[in-house]
């Protein structure tokens, strides 16, 4: 399984390495264990983790109450929780090797 990615009983924890103020938003391969992730947003008043959450939730194809910031709210280093999806179908969706 993918390093960036961990199960626990509330979901699937996805880890991520978060670079605002990118030209756009996109999935740039993987930063030692975590999935590298940029974004246009500035990381001012919460606008990247708000544009991180919306990402991956369209990603993958989950609404985005099922994707919730739970560390590093002030950093580059995010863990967010997926709810509604196993492991597997993170993965998946993700193009992440299971």
């Amino acid at each position: 399984m993918s390093p960036c990615l961990r199960e626990s009983r509330e979901g699937v924890l996805l880890s991520l390495k978060v670079v605002p103020r990118a030209s756009r938003t996109e999935w740039a391969g993987m930063t030692g264990s975590e999935l590298r992730l940029r974004v246009t947003a500035p990381p001012v008043d919460s606008a990247a983790n708000a544009a991180v959450t919306e990402f991956v939730a369209e990603s993958l194809e989950v609404p985005r109450r099922e994707v919730r910031l739970v560390r590093g709210p002030t950093q580059a280093h995010k863990t967010v929780l997926i709810t509604g999806l196993t492991l597997s179908e993170v993965a998946r969706r993700l193009n992440l090797k299971a």
